[in-house]
């Protein structure tokens, strides 16, 4: 690791933040030591870093705001990349703008609202970047990515750059090509919208924050829905209606406000976290034979 960190200073790849706490990259605010974090400076260091670790045999993992991820609680013994300089955003016509995958997906929908371009509202309160978006399929409000991405510039595993477009990403309900492709990176996305009316656009997106405020609790740290809703009810509903809100773990919490949110009220570790999780899954499991989709991705775990 020593050595790839070197090389990764001499050869001006990014950044380089070494012995960083996950805690301070991801939304649980939980996780262990990461031996080093890259933002590399474009697509041409990203091949460069990615030839070093492949070579060398060292892990790595594209990590964007760290909304959908619980890091365990031991060190990560190899390098996070993080794609914050892939942030350009421009208008390629009147409905269609061209972003990099670092770009933050919330402020993407306030970019949209302001030129009065509707299909991003459903973003508005997603704490995630572009790239992690759309290797999630994120959405809410009965819309996501997969209505608006047009085609996606993608590094491949041969680190060869090419074009996907909207139906080559097979995007479905939370899912994408990105998760049954590991090795292909998405780098910018090219996204449909549509006019829209910019008042009712922001009377939109005021509602739906009123909304969220009231029903989710957002003052703690968490990663949003644990669970993907099965077909025909409510993740959340199905676990408060097995007395699980307020089930604590450590610093780690079921919500009272939203069962489907746990929630580190300020000194959960990321086991804490993991067994809310896993308990809940299994009850429902037990309880009506219903195996609940997690919609976080477990790091480092063994």
């Amino acid at each position: 690791m020593n050595e790839i960190i070197e090389l990764i200073k001499e050869r001006e790849i990014g950044k380089c933040v070494e012995n960083a706490s996950m805690k301070k990259y991801t939304t649980y605010k939980v996780g262990g030591v990461a031996r080093c974090i890259v933002y590399p400076k474009d697509t041409k260091k990203l091949i460069e870093l990615l030839r070093l670790c492949n070579n060398r045999n060292v892990k790595y993992k594209i990590l964007g705001n760290g909304s959908n991820t619980l890091f365990s609680d031991k060190e990560y013994d190899g390098i996070i990349i993080k794609l914050d300089e892939f942030n350009d955003i421009k208008m390629i016509n009147d409905t269609t703008i061209k972003v990099g995958a670092g770009y933050n997906l919330i402020k993407l929908a306030l970019f949209a609202t302001k030129k009065s371009l509707s299909g991003l509202e459903f973003a508005c309160g997603i704490p995630g970047s572009v790239g992690g978006a759309v290797y999630m399929n994120a959405g809410a409000y009965k819309s996501d990515m997969g209505y608006i991405v047009k085609r996606v510039k993608v590094l491949t595993p041969n680190y060869t750059v090419i074009n996907m477009t909207n139906a080559e990403l097979n995007f479905h309900y939370r899912s994408s090509f990105f998760q049954t492709h590991p090795g292909y990176i998405c780098l910018e996305a090219t996204l449909g919208l549509k006019k829209g009316n910019r008042e009712e656009m922001i009377a939109i997106n005021k509602d739906r924050k009123e909304r969220r405020e009231a029903s989710q609790p957002l003052d703690y740290p968490s990663a949003g829905s644990v669970f993907r809703n099965p077909e025909g009810n409510f993740a959340g509903k199905l676990i408060e209606d097995l007395g699980l809100k307020g089930l604590t773990r450590g610093g780690a919490q079921i919500s009272t406000k939203h069962a489907n949110f746990i929630i580190n009220l300020g000194n959960a570790t990321a086991s804490d976290i993991k067994e809310l999780i896993t308990f809940a899954h299994d009850t429902v499991l037990e309880n009506y034979d219903i195996d609940l989709k997690i919609e976080q991705e477990f790091v480092n775990w063994d």
